[in-house]
């Protein structure tokens, strides 16, 4: 059972954790998801890109036996000058109400031309019954 924690002394905030606690098993490290569809082509616009890239993510979480309520950690990289905030909306609209530890970092670029943002994940795999 993955525990949140979110000490008194820092802000909390309602869409993401402080931190994590997860217990010992089987792990998933979802490699870096860019907004492109199936057939490679990248997505138009920050905001596309960046749903796509989170159902990539999901993709990858479903294939593996998980969810993204086991999602321990999330890492957003989005290129210098992208809208966070419009970043942070278009992600939150596919990831929906799971908290868990993230970070947000800017970046020059990344290795594919045109991509905007790239997202990855560490989640655990349930037993089953959990």
């Amino acid at each position: 059972m993955i525990k949140h924690v979110d000490p008194e002394d820092l802000y909390n905030n309602p869409a993401f954790t402080q931190g994590v606690i997860a217990p010992a098993g089987p792990t998933l490290y979802v490699g870096g998801q860019l907004g492109s569809d199936r057939t490679g082509k990248l997505l138009d616009g920050l905001e596309e890109q960046t749903k796509q890239a989170m159902r990539n993510v999901l993709s990858v979480l479903a294939a593996a036996g998980t969810g993204p309520e086991h999602v321990v950690k999330l890492n957003i990289y989005l290129i210098d000058g992208a809208d966070v905030q419009a970043g942070y909306a278009a992600s939150q609209s596919v990831w929906g109400d799971h908290r868990t530890a993230i970070t947000v970092i800017s970046t020059a670029g990344h290795a594919r031309p045109g991509a905007l943002v790239e997202i990855d994940a560490i989640a655990l795999i349930p037993e089953a019954g959990q």
